[in-house]
């Protein structure tokens, strides 16, 4: 008979790895530490040893954990090149986890996210732009935006319909747009974004 295998140690990287399965799965309203509890296969108060203020760390958590996006650039990066590698790894980095939209949307940009931000800007200016600052709140506000409107045009946040939670992933089959039409319409935004911000 196979040794039972000892149990995987609970970290805070496991938690934030089963909160975002479920958030995804079943939506953000669904996510409770006792059913987290359940996925980790330990007593909901064990969470409370790596997140001491339970619920409320869990979720600022979450959202640093969608919004850490980094960019490694080249030496010759122009500052329009680098400001559609940081969109596009942000579109990217939220689109992978829609059940937590809502707390990127909310939630100010702290720890690791809160890092990335400042490393955000410092890219832009030592590439040549003036106004790094409002370009990275511009960047911020427009890939946060274009990724919900994404999401809901998908039919992931869509109303419930017969047994359907709000928030839920939709049924088979209801997705409006394809993926070329929203990278499409991403890019084109992003594009008149840059063009605005060139003109600033």
């Amino acid at each position: 008979m196979p040794a039972k295998r000892p149990p995987v140690p609970l970290s805070r990287e496991r938690i934030i790895e089963a909160a975002l399965h479920i958030a995804d799965g079943q939506g953000l309203r669904r996510l409770t530490m006792r059913r987290l509890g359940d996925a980790l296969q330990v007593e909901a108060m064990a969470i409370y040893h790596h997140l001491p203020r339970g619920k409320e760390a869990l979720m600022d958590a979450l959202a640093e954990h969608v919004t850490t996006v980094t960019v490694d650039p080249s030496g010759s990066a122009t500052w329009q090149e680098l400001a559609r590698a940081w969109a596009r790894a942000g579109r990217a980095a939220l689109l992978e986890h829609p059940g937590v939209l809502a707390l990127a949307l909310t939630k100010p940009p702290q720890g690791t996210a809160l890092i990335a931000v400042r490393e955000q800007g410092e890219q832009l200016a030592a590439s040549g732009l003036g106004d790094s600052t409002q370009a990275v709140r511009s960047l911020r506000a427009y890939v946060m935006g274009s990724v919900a409107v994404e999401i809901q045009r998908s039919g992931w946040a869509g109303p419930a319909g017969d047994g359907e939670e709000p928030g839920a992933p939709p049924l088979p089959g209801s997705r409006t747009e394809s993926e070329q039409e929203a990278v499409a319409a991403f890019e084109r935004g992003l594009e008149a974004l840059l063009r605005g911000l060139a003109e600033t």
